[in-house]
């Protein structure tokens, strides 16, 4: 019920109702007034032809009792009549129902009707007499004296007064009228405010669930109404904003998904920041930026669980509305952080924030440094030695022939240690480049790698160093892999154990079976490499020495080549070392059985 009346239908019916009630009860109102005066003067217009006629009958008639009866006949219905002589005497009286002495006396006894008596004009008046129906009760009647022998100076009169039962059924009558008609009024009315209703009201309905569905995101529902009145304008001003919401909605939908394949796709992290520092949107690599300052713990609850450095740019860009860009270093790596101010308007609303990581290229920069560096350090030597010796011979300082052939020597020996490097140079950039070749061929286990061992037994006799060779393979498993590669991995791992193995020393190289690979050690008894060298021993010009190992002759860049070239057969390289025990190479390469 309560929705009934909450509804557009409900109001309306309500409204148009109590407009036409108020309608019919002024109306009735003003009808029961206008039927009770238009009675009252029927009335007396009656009782005016009646007494008229009455007072001729007695003028014409002597005969009292055939008066009377004469009188009986013509009275009409609820009208009753008396005939007085005087004020004091009745000639003869009809009335209906009870109370007719007192009704009589309470007439002759009024000086309402003194006047009759003595002039020739009817007097009507309205008086509360007893009722002739109820016992003590008081009515209204309509009383009219109508002289008798007017041309006498004291006359007589008639009395005619109507029963009020004629004027309460008349009046009852008109009101079961009345209520009969407010009652059909309200059927009516009813009626007419559901259908108006329903026809104003059903497309509001329509357009009240299709904008729930379109709030749903059905935004093809629409409002189907055939009129070209204001609802239906309505109804196309509708289907228009539902088509203009689905358009403006899937160009968001676009911008935004562009806007994310775009954060996306970014080599940078970008974080938005609300203005109360609180994390807005970020993209993946600012969550891996969070995480790993997370698991670092470089923060503290102070700034947020943000780096200190970037909380302090980040409270100067909100508060001063600047831009800002510093290169800083948080948890070990290098980061360019750079702070706009976002507005809403003329406020700031928040800041955005963009880290661009340049710990690679900081690490580049520095090994390319750092092999600048090396390489002018490495041919500083040669090429001086070099130009010296060869001034000596150009100048003539050397006397004899011994000397000069000596100098000779070792300018031939500095040349070939130049190309030994530049050669390793070239080697290395095209390993670490991705250029390098290899020609794989299926050789035999065992063999292959005994022979590319026991070719530096004549070096080993010299040096006075016992070279030996294991194998857990026979020449019935092969490997696939670069022979000439894989020798020179091999040659430079013996060559430095053999290099740093003292006298009655040992290095052995040994195979062993792994599943899917092959490992290959070279062990040697030699003095060790110290524990802090053993990270960095596969970088490029590193010696754990280089004040004892300058006379070796070696360049820096043999592990370095030796790294590449494994890794490029899909394997991997690592050291084992104790000072003054041994240092243990270990590789292993994938084998098919």
């Amino acid at each position: 019920m309560n929705k009934i009346w909450r509804s557009v239908v409900g109001k309306l019916w309500a409204t148009i109702l109590l407009l036409v009630s108020f309608i019919v009860f002024v109306f009735t109102v003003l009808m029961l007034e206008f039927l009770e005066e238009y009675h009252t003067e029927q009335a007396e217009s009656s009782l005016r032809q009646t007494a008229t006629t009455i007072a001729k009958l007695i003028d014409d008639n002597e005969d009292p009792a055939r008066t009377l009866t004469i009188v009986q006949d013509i009275l009409p219905q609820h009208t009753n009549a008396l005939i007085a002589t005087d004020k004091m005497n009745i000639a003869f009286a009809v009335q209906e129902g009870i109370n007719e002495e007192h009704i009589q006396a309470d007439i002759l006894t009024s000086n309402k009707f003194d006047d009759v008596y003595v002039t020739n004009q009817p007097i009507v008046r309205e008086m509360m007499l007893p009722s002739n129906i109820e016992e003590d009760r008081i009515e209204k009647y309509v009383v009219l004296g109508f002289p008798i022998d007017a041309e006498a100076a004291e006359h007589g009169a008639i009395f005619i007064y109507e029963s009020p039962a004629a004027l309460r059924e008349a009046t009852t009558q008109t009101t079961r009228i009345v209520f009969i008609s407010a009652i059909i009024a309200f059927v009516l009315t009813t009626f007419f405010a559901f259908f108006l209703s329903s026809r104003i009201t059903l497309p509001l309905r329509r357009m009240r669930e299709a904008a729930f569905e379109v709030a749903k995101g059905k935004f093809d529902t629409k409002v189907e109404y055939k009129g070209n009145d204001e609802i239906g304008q309505l109804a196309t001003a509708f289907n228009k904003m539902a088509r203009q919401v689905h358009h403006h909605l899937e160009v968001s939908n676009q911008e935004k998904e562009q806007l994310s394949s775009i954060l996306t796709s970014m080599t940078d992290a970008v974080i938005t920041f609300n203005r109360d520092e609180t994390i807005l949107v970020t993209n993946p690599l600012a969550e891996k930026q969070l995480q790993e300052w997370y698991a670092q713990k470089a923060y503290d609850e102070s700034t947020k669980h943000l780096p200190p450095e970037l909380y302090h740019m980040l409270d100067h860009v909100l508060h001063f509305e600047d831009h800002l860009s510093e290169r800083v270093e948080i948890g070990g790596r290098y980061l360019i952080i750079s702070l706009s101010p976002l507005y809403s308007g003329n406020t700031v609303r928040g800041a955005l924030v963009v880290i661009r990581d340049k710990t690679e290229q900081h690490r580049l920069d520095k090994l390319r440094a750092d092999f600048v560096s090396n390489v002018s350090h490495e041919l500083r030597t040669p090429i001086a030695m070099l130009q010296g010796y060869s001034e000596a011979i150009i100048d003539g300082v050397v006397q004899s022939e011994e000397e000069k052939d000596e100098m000779i020597r070792i300018i031939y020996d500095e040349s070939q240690r130049m190309n030994r490097l530049v050669s390793d140079l070239l080697t290395l950039a095209r390993t670490e480049s991705g250029k390098m070749r290899l020609y794989k061929d299926f050789l035999p286990v065992a063999s292959t790698f005994e022979r590319m061992t026991y070719k530096f037994s004549q070096i080993a006799r010299e040096k006075q160093v016992t070279l030996r060779f294991v194998s857990e393979y026979t020449d019935d498993y092969f490997i696939e892999m670069d022979e000439d590669r894989i020798e020179q991995v091999l040659t430079n791992l013996i060559d430095n154990a053999l290099r740093y193995t003292p006298q009655d020393g040992t290095v052995q190289v040994s195979v062993w079976r792994q599943v899917g690979t092959a490992r290959i050690e070279v062990r040697d008894t030699g003095q060790g490499i110290p524990k802090e060298d053993l990270p960095f021993v596969f970088e490029r010009f590193y010696k754990a020495d280089k004040a004892r190992t300058r006379g070796k002759g070696g360049t820096g860049l043999g592990l370095a080549i030796a790294k590449n070239i494994v890794e490029a057969h899909n394997g991997t390289i690592k050291v084992d070392s104790i000072q003054n025990v041994g240092t243990t190479f270990t590789f292993e390469l994938p084998i098919e059985h």
